[in-house]
């Protein structure tokens, strides 16, 4: 089966989630064959992501009163079946960041810190970005684990972020992310029904009026799909 976070769940289940996606690549599903590659982003020099790790960061993010919303993959997780993912996504401000100094900061930008909090790869967006700043104060809520509550994107928050970053994969050329995304926001759409209208509207202050049109005529194509197979389920 594909991976999964139940409500309740361990972090430990997290690790493990990270942990596959490292060895097996993030396409794998669990319990099936390898895909035949390591990871070509993957954790350095093949540091696999422990269980203590994992809880202590998120602890110590309750411990020092750290405003973040866990995004990304995990954030993905808990709302649909999806695949392996090898990091821990996290939205905060900069000054929050800087309140976690035992995050080794690899790579950054304006919007965008890659680091590495032990043997666990940490990606950060930053809250420098206005629609990041947005996505942090209108789109979270409380997801209980086993350990703690981890503050984590609603599924609008999450079809927000990746909407927004749309058009720039798509002028990267990245269609293996483009595919990613875009699946993501079906799945999102087809489970949850969030209203995207609303979420375009916010995006308008955010992106060009071109990519504002291509984003919808996307999302008209998806909403298309999920009516047939919506449509193929009741035949």
């Amino acid at each position: 089966m594909n991976a999964t976070l139940a409500p309740g769940a361990s972090l430990r289940r997290v690790s493990e989630i990270v942990r596959n996606a490292v060895m097996l690549g993030p396409d794998a599903w669990e319990g099936g064959a390898p895909s035949g590659r390591k990871s070509d982003r993957g954790q350095s020099q093949n540091v696999l992501p422990t269980d203590h790790d994992v809880v202590a960061l998120f602890e110590l993010l309750r411990e020092r009163a750290i405003p973040y919303l866990l995004v990304g993959g995990i954030a993905m997780l808990r709302y649909v079946e999806g695949r392996n993912t090898e990091d821990i996504d996290l939205l905060m401000s900069l000054p929050s960041l800087r309140q976690l100094p035992e995050i080794t900061i690899e790579e950054r930008d304006e919007n965008f810190v890659r680091g590495r909090f032990r043997t666990v790869r940490v990606d950060v967006l930053l809250t420098a970005n206005a629609l990041f700043a947005e996505a942090q104060k209108d789109y979270g809520t409380v997801h209980r684990f086993a350990e703690l509550d981890v503050p984590t994107a609603t599924p609008e928050g999450l079809v927000l972020l990746k909407l927004y970053a749309l058009p720039s994969l798509y002028r990267q050329g990245l269609f293996d992310r483009v595919s990613v995304y875009e699946a993501d926001i079906a799945s999102l759409l087809q489970r949850h029904h969030p209203e995207v209208a609303p979420l375009l509207q916010r995006l308008e202050a955010h992106l060009e009026p071109g990519d504002l049109h291509e984003l919808r005529v996307i999302v008209r194509d998806i909403e298309a799909r999920i009516a047939r197979f919506e449509q193929l389920k009741r035949t």
